[in-house]
């Protein structure tokens, strides 16, 4: 029995097997077992039509992962099978920062060894070329090496700290600038309405609470 707000997120091989339906109904059914009654609700459903040729950008799956971050929902993966081995995806997916469960493998979230394994291993990469990287623009400015490097690492860290913090704001912002657009084409005049209408449409902030004028002039002021 699941609980919380889920998108969904199907695929289809081909532009006739999604138009036909064919494949989607299990799909569905697949979705409706593990929802399987409780206090759920699915804010979104996107279907993906892959070609088998090159699948990397995959817009609907876009467009599921913002759906996500608009709702603090959780990705429901209706077909996982040949994804947990397209590392594009995982990575994709752990960058995205959102939480998913896939249907036909339980063992596939955020916390799964394979997509930490893989994360793991590319941020290992990452720090180690920002730590020499680092520690050559010390020695450049005539810095002593060998004694406390901690302090380089603790300013560079808090650095990305806020690089991520600033990221992540800006994402939210852009995935809800087509929604905040919306409500305002149904006839919103002021921001107090805006918020309103967020609220009315069960899109929480940021921090999980109601939206106020002055939350939605932010996310504005981030886009302009």
């Amino acid at each position: 029995m699941a609980e919380g707000k889920f998108v969904t997120y199907l695929r289809v091989s081909t532009k006739r097997q999604g138009d036909s339906g064919l494949g989607l109904d299990a799909q569905r059914k697949a979705v409706s077992d593990y929802l399987n009654g409780g206090a759920w609700a699915v804010c979104g459903e996107f279907v993906e039509i892959e070609s088998g040729k090159s699948d990397v950008n995959r817009p609907q799956l876009q467009r599921a992962i913002a759906a996500c971050r608009i709702y603090g929902a959780k990705l429901l993966i209706a077909k996982f099978d040949r994804l947990s081995r397209d590392a594009h995806f995982l990575l994709g997916l752990e960058k995205a920062g959102i939480e998913f469960v896939a249907t036909d493998n339980p063992h596939a979230n955020r916390l799964t060894v394979g997509i930490m394994a893989l994360v793991a291993d590319e941020e290992r990469r990452a720090i180690s070329a920002r730590t020499k990287a680092a520690l050559a623009a010390a020695k450049a400015r005539g810095v002593k090496l060998g004694g406390n490097r901690g302090a380089i690492l603790t300013i560079e860290a808090k650095a990305k700290g806020v690089q991520v913090r600033i990221a992540k704001a800006n994402n939210r912002a852009t995935d809800l600038m087509p929604v905040i657009a919306d409500i305002r084409a149904a006839g919103a005049k002021s921001l107090r309405h805006v918020a309103d209408a967020l609220n009315e449409r069960g899109i929480p902030t940021a921090k999980g609470g109601r939206w106020s004028a002055t939350q939605v002039s932010r996310v504005e002021a981030r886009v302009d």
